[in-house]
């Protein structure tokens, strides 16, 4: 990336995300996507926050996938698979996402930093 850096922050009760929120400093890409993960995601089980993001990756990388509606806007992101340069930014917070998710499974409460 090009020294962007978030923080997530979930509130998670019984493996549901009821709230997510980030914060950090970054490029336009990696605060967009940032912004659209965290939307995506509550509501959602821990296995269906992670689903999303292999499928986000997937998109980035050009490969098939499958973007469901509760994933909101996220397609609008898909342009920046043509630029390699940026797609770290553009899953900077969905790897955040899922090294939190292994590291804090099974906690009420969990953040997660990346840069």
């Amino acid at each position: 990336t090009c020294g962007d850096r978030i923080r997530l922050t979930f509130d998670i009760e019984d493996g549901i995300i009821n709230d997510a929120k980030f914060e950090g400093e970054g490029c336009s890409i990696s605060m967009s996507s940032a912004s659209m993960m965290t939307e995506a995601v509550k509501g959602h089980s821990l296995g269906e926050a992670m689903q999303m993001s292999q499928e986000f990756t997937k998109m980035m990388l050009g490969e098939d996938y499958e973007i469901t509606e509760e994933m909101g806007d996220i397609e609008a992101l898909q342009g920046v698979s043509q630029f390699p340069a940026r797609i770290k930014c553009a899953t900077l917070a969905w790897k955040a996402l899922e090294k939190g998710t292994v590291e804090k499974e099974g906690k009420s409460e969990g953040t997660t930093e990346e840069d």
